[in-house]
């Protein structure tokens, strides 16, 4: 039996344990299981210098996508809007005064994209992963522009009046109707009549939820909420966004700009889009990987990938295919455990 395991190794093996490998001219021994942990360090950090480019080559098509959808965006906001009839008797609703935004416009944007970014920038600094910080600035912007097409494309199709329509279409007070159909005759500034059929959904509802509701799912992700310990100071971390998000749209309200089923509205539909946008980039923050994007994980932490075996002889490069490096090796210790099965037989037939 000893000379049996002798002449095993004298075909199969090398004077320092490691196997030879019949299928893999190219790399003529494969290491031994000491030897293939040892060179497995780990793979390098991916940092914005190093992997920054390569990252965003890769997402070249998204980003073209998205200023695509900025310039649909701006054309939505230049057409007329649907001017849906509104007679003497409907205006029991739209008699509120006109206000200025408590939330200007220019706040929005603020709110639901440069503060979200402020902290995708800030955990980028502690933790130097290029790809966490670069999908989670596409998804936040994928987030906000697919939620602002919906939202000023459901505002044109839709044409509902805002509450305070009625001082936007009679701005000194004096109403004036059709005489046969009694529909208001508007005299007021037609850019603040355009903007006063565009009360549903709200838009500050919904840029608000889409930016801040995808800050919600990242940190849920980053801080481990769903991690079943119950520590409930994580959930309240998670739900501030939400509620900044929610008290933009009860301004909404409070300033006559909006009825309540446009702000439920807009929050439903920011609320969606984000959470879309979040699983496309990012795995469940209840899932066991959900700390990271999906990219970091298939490309930096499968070994497969990016611990490449290099080759022993330069004439003979490994192949480009790498998905045949198992399949070889399975072969290769099927053949030798025929050889060890056929040289037992032989010993017990002696």
């Amino acid at each position: 039996m000893h000379r049996d395991h002798e002449l095993f190794w004298e075909s199969f093996g090398t004077p320092d344990g490691r196997l030879k490998s019949p299928l893999l001219p190219q790399a003529e021994e494969m290491p031994a299981p000491a030897a293939a942990a040892a060179a497995r360090l780990g793979p390098p950090p991916p940092y914005l210098r190093t992997h920054g480019g390569k990252v965003a080559r890769l997402h070249m098509l998204d980003w073209i996508v998205l200023v695509l959808l900025g310039a649909i965006d701006v054309g939505l906001n230049l057409i007329e809007p649907f001017h849906r009839f509104v007679g003497k008797d409907m205006l029991d609703s739209l008699l509120y005064p006109l206000k200025d935004n408590t939330v200007p416009v220019w706040a929005v944007p603020i709110l639901a994209v440069l503060v979200p970014m402020l902290i995708f920038a800030g955990i980028y600094i502690k933790r130097r992963n290029t790809y966490d910080l670069h999908h989670a600035i596409l998804g936040l912007l994928f987030s906000v522009l697919i939620t602002g097409v919906l939202t000023d494309a459901i505002k044109d199709g839709v044409g509902r009046p805002r509450p305070n329509f009625y001082w936007r279409c009679f701005p000194n007070g004096v109403p004036n109707y059709n005489n046969i159909t009694g529909q208001v005759m508007c005299h007021g500034d037609a850019a603040v009549i355009k903007e006063g059929h565009k009360s549903f959904p709200s838009g500050h509802t919904s840029w608000s939820f889409a930016g801040l509701g995808f800050l919600s799912w990242y940190l849920a992700g980053k801080i481990r909420v769903f991690d079943q310990r119950g520590h409930i100071a994580k959930l309240c971390i998670v739900i501030m966004p939400l509620l900044l998000a929610a008290m933009v749209g009860v301004s909404r309200v409070d300033d006559y700009w909006h009825h309540w089923q446009d702000v439920f509205a807009g929050g439903i539909l920011g609320l969606v889009v984000s959470s879309f946008c979040y699983l496309q980039f990012f795995p469940s923050p209840s899932g066991e990987h959900g700390h990271w994007p999906h990219a970091y994980h298939h490309l930096i932490l499968n070994p497969e990938v990016e611990n490449q075996v290099q080759p022993t002889d330069r004439h003979q490069p490994l192949p480009r295919d790498l998905s045949i490096v198992p399949f070889a090796v399975g072969m290769e210790m099927r053949t030798s455990a025929r050889a060890l099965d056929s040289m037992e037989a032989g010993s017990r037939t002696r």
